[in-house]
């Protein structure tokens, strides 16, 4: 930072040095942050320079921790008088995020399919530098997903925007885009051949399946749709107030997130209905995986869920559509 006298920039260096170098398993102490001045800085200091620089950034309330202390007694010569020093060592920066988080961060970018590969890895790049150098070893066996999925580099941007919308409660028009064999996204006509713009009332953006969706009202229509965002393009912001939900069939009591989920698992839009399965026995850890909880089981054999052909189950769900990924085989059927 030009301008500031090396007496400012001390304090600085450290806690630069203390977020770069250090977590919990890994403190420096105030020799190892002295050798850090010389060799990247170019500051030659003492230790109580040091030491009391430390002090300050703690008692200024940044997460500058200590891992050991101990007591320094010295007996004063001429009254007696016993003074106590508690001398601090190993410094490390209580970083805002641990490693296990970030980890769960950056895995999770990985399994997107609507985050284009390179804004990817920028993300990963940047929650890497929210921790130490030590977490960056960690993770340089981590590969991103192979680049052969179809991007959309308006993805961030149409977020952002929607996401104004929604706060504002205001509406957006956009383009709707489907996937060529050239594979290159494509707008939507309209029956004159030209680009087709839709007028559309954004109430939320969910994440299902890796991907994510828009549950919205297209304004001349009075039921709930779901847009895919990595589909929209050219999207802007518009000065009228979107429609109310109240006002759309399947939101006139709201927008209940969790049930509206469950109830369409694939963002199919339509009413949802009651289905029942029968299924074996052995497919419960995945209908638990799909349904969760709301699923009601109605009756089971006695054959253990374990044994290769399994116990028969009945279930029931409300759901917008019958289309699951193990509803094609013998092992689920719809139940009339």
């Amino acid at each position: 930072m030009p301008g500031l006298a090396p007496k400012k920039m001390l304090i600085l260096n450290i806690l630069e040095i203390l977020k770069r170098h250090t977590d919990e398993d890994h403190p420096l102490t105030q020799k190892q942050i002295m050798d850090y001045l010389d060799r990247d800085d170019g500051m030659t200091v003492d230790r109580k320079a040091v030491k009391r620089n430390l002090a300050e950034l703690m008692d200024a309330g940044y997460p500058v921790r200590t891992g050991s202390e101990r007591t320094r007694s010295r007996v004063d010569t001429v009254t007696g008088d016993t003074d106590e020093n508690i001398m601090y060592s190993d410094f490390y920066y209580e970083h805002e995020f641990s490693n296990g988080e970030l980890r769960f961060l950056i895995d999770s970018l990985l399994f997107s399919k609507s985050i284009p590969s390179v804004q990817r890895k920028q993300l990963m790049k940047k929650l890497e530098g929210l921790s130490s150098e030590h977490f960056h070893a960690h993770v340089r066996h981590i590969h991103s997903a192979p680049r052969n999925q179809p991007e959309n580099r308006q993805l961030f941007y149409t977020i952002e925007i929607l996401d104004e919308a929604i706060s504002k409660g205001k509406q957006v028009e956009l383009t709707c885009c489907s996937y060529g064999t050239d594979k290159k996204l494509h707008p939507h006509p309209d029956n004159a051949g030209n680009i087709s713009r839709q007028l559309v009332n954004p109430y939320q953006i969910v994440a299902a399946n890796g991907r994510y969706y828009l549950v919205c009202n297209v304004d001349k229509y009075d039921n709930v749709a779901h847009y895919r965002v990595d589909r929209i393009a050219d999207i802007c912001l518009m000065d009228t107030a979107a429609k109310p939900k109240d006002q759309v069939k399947g939101l006139e009591h709201g927008l209940n997130l969790p049930k509206h989920m469950a109830e369409h698992l694939y963002m199919f839009p339509g009413e949802s209905v009651r289905v029942k399965f029968r299924a074996k026995k052995y497919l419960l850890n995945d209908l638990m995986d799909w349904f969760g909880t709301d699923a009601e089981f109605s009756s089971e054999t006695l054959i253990r869920s374990w044994q290769p052909t399994g116990g028969i189950i009945l279930f029931a769900m409300w759901t917008s559509t019958t289309m699951w990924p193990i509803t094609g085989s013998t092992a689920l059927r719809i139940y009339v």
